[in-house]
């Protein structure tokens, strides 16, 4: 029989699933509780150990329904007796019910101190001085507090934001270092996800913004906003840099930056742009000549691929944009959110850069994939550990005694199985010899034109900071250190504009293994 400590393992996926389905950290953490506890009541009824995962879902996905009506009753019993007179004179034309329900809502979206005070002096009748004792603040606190909720009940009243009907949605990701796998072991982003907390990181990402501002913004009581920016605030995703404000800690990509990129940095790399495509021509004809594995890749399609290696190791090499180190986070490790809601519009200037040095291997290999998707190549993930090695194998020997991991790279489309039984490596690739060939080529041709292209990278990126929250210097500049390697971007999209180069066969992949040790 299954031994009920494997359902502790998922306790932390449980609440992450928990806290997007409901409105505050109680709340998930009551629900995450309740499934746990069904799920072990119920475990003698899973026959197939197999379809563990499936089945604790599904009893996740049953008390889920269970909860919300049970929540959804708990939330209708709200109820606050207040005198129309008193509040909000200018609401005369509506019937008791209407008044009171708005009444209702617009007190929930008062932050906590106005709030409480409401409930105190309208619903239980307290005097000032008795809500002053209550709280253990001064009378005179009281009495000021009170009248400003007043003032602002009467304003809200009559203004409520349109934002607040068309929620926001985007995709919140992490970088940095972690032990993460996202299954187990959730990234830090699945706990600031729901779609309340995503419209939060919206509203206050440019401008800091107060509890009552958010509320209106987002359409929700303001008893919600505290919880999920108490939520915010210990995953490290919010700050409060002013009393009672609060603001995004981490770069959220909008169009806006994709704008400006689409306006200037083919501007600004007009000055040396002939020099750049000389260079790579020259780089061309003489990359073609080292005896590396090409996987059977055109020419044509090659070019890219010498021209991202190339900007990645001139990067490297002679790049003085510093990269600030990442501060370490509430669970130890040292990583940023990045948030992106672009909607496509625009093209960010920018080279993906992805790199598996296969640290704990034996074999000798990293691979590398560049993403220059806006050139017309196709997108796959990086390869790990048993994938990279396997490919070394069949490089080395033309087979492997590893058909597990074969079987896997096959799936993925690093290696292709021919008919006649044969397995090929459908990813290029360089001995380290071959590798320190193609960098002194590319050291010798764009040498010269270093000092000039870094001046105009800066230059390009003076400008761009300054589209970024102030208080996100360190992000922004992590950001623009990349420029000195993501104008390839640029120059590849005027070279296709111009017909320098020709587009990518369809389905083609820009990414290398690169023997490194």
């Amino acid at each position: 029989m299954m031994k009920a400590d494997k359902i502790t393992d998922y306790a932390e996926r449980i609440y992450a699933y928990a806290l997007k389905r409901t409105f505050t950290d109680d709340e998930a953490s009551e629900l995450a509780q309740e499934i746990l506890l069904t799920a072990v009541s119920e475990l003698d009824n899973l026959r197939d150990e197999s379809r563990f995962e499936p089945w604790l879902f599904g009893i996740a996905s049953n008390v889920t329904k269970r909860f919300r009506r049970y929540m959804g009753k708990q939330r209708a019993m709200y109820a606050y007796d207040i005198s129309a007179e008193e509040i909000c004179e200018d609401m005369y034309g509506q019937t008791d019910s209407e008044l009171y329900d708005t009444l209702r809502n617009k007190i929930a979206m008062l932050s906590k101190i106005y709030r409480d005070i409401i409930i105190l002096y309208y619903y239980d009748g307290l005097s000032t001085k008795q809500i002053a004792e209550r709280l253990e603040i001064p009378a005179g606190t009281v009495s000021w507090r009170l009248s400003e909720a007043r003032r602002k009940l009467k304003k809200e009243c009559n203004d409520m934001n349109e934002t607040a009907l068309r929620p926001v949605k985007m995709k919140i990701d992490i970088y940095g270092e972690g032990n993460y796998n996202g299954e187990t072991i959730p990234f830090p982003s699945e706990y600031i996800s729901d779609a309340l907390s995503q419209n939060i990181l919206y509203h206050c990402y440019q401008k800091e913004k107060s509890v009552e501002e958010l509320s209106k913004l987002c359409g929700t009581p303001a008893y919600y906003i505290e919880d999920r920016l108490d939520n915010l605030l210990k995953r490290c995703a919010v700050i409060r840099p002013s009393k009672g404000k609060y603001q995004t800690d981490f770069i959220v990509w909008t169009d806006k930056y994709g704008k400006y990129c689409e306006e200037n940095a083919e501007k600004a790399l007009a000055p040396i742009m002939d020099k750049l495509i000389d260079g790579l021509e020259n780089l061309y004809g003489k990359a073609a000549e080292i005896d590396f594995y090409r996987a059977e890749k055109s020419e044509d399609d090659l070019k890219f691929l010498y021209g991202a290696m190339a900007f990645d190791y001139l990067s490297r090499k002679y790049s003085s944009i510093e990269y600030p180190r990442r501060p370490v986070n509430y669970d130890g490790n040292r990583w940023r959110y990045i948030a992106n809601m672009e909607s496509g519009k625009y093209h960010r200037t920018n080279i993906g850069h992805q790199c598996c040095s296969n640290n704990g291997s034996e074999g000798t290999y990293k691979h590398e994939v560049f993403g220059i998707w806006n050139a017309g190549f196709a997108f796959r993930n990086m390869m790990y550990d048993s994938n990279i090695n396997v490919c070394e194998d069949i490089l080395k020997n033309g087979k492997t005694r590893d058909e597990s991991a074969a079987a896997d790279a096959i799936s993925k489309g690093y290696i292709i199985r021919r008919e006649n039984g044969e397995l090929f490596v459908t990813v290029p690739a360089f001995t380290k010899e071959q590798k320190a060939v193609f960098d002194e080529i590319t050291d010798n041709i764009f040498r010269p034109l270093m000092p000039e292209y870094g001046k105009l990278v800066n230059r390009f990126i003076t400008g761009y900071k300054k589209l970024f929250p102030k208080h996100l210097e360190d992000d922004a500049q992590r950001m623009c250190q990349g420029f000195f390697m993501g104008f390839y971007d640029t120059v590849l999209r005027f070279s296709l504009k111009n017909g320098i180069l020709k587009a990518p066969a369809e389905g083609s992949i820009c990414d290398v293994l690169i023997q490194w040790k």
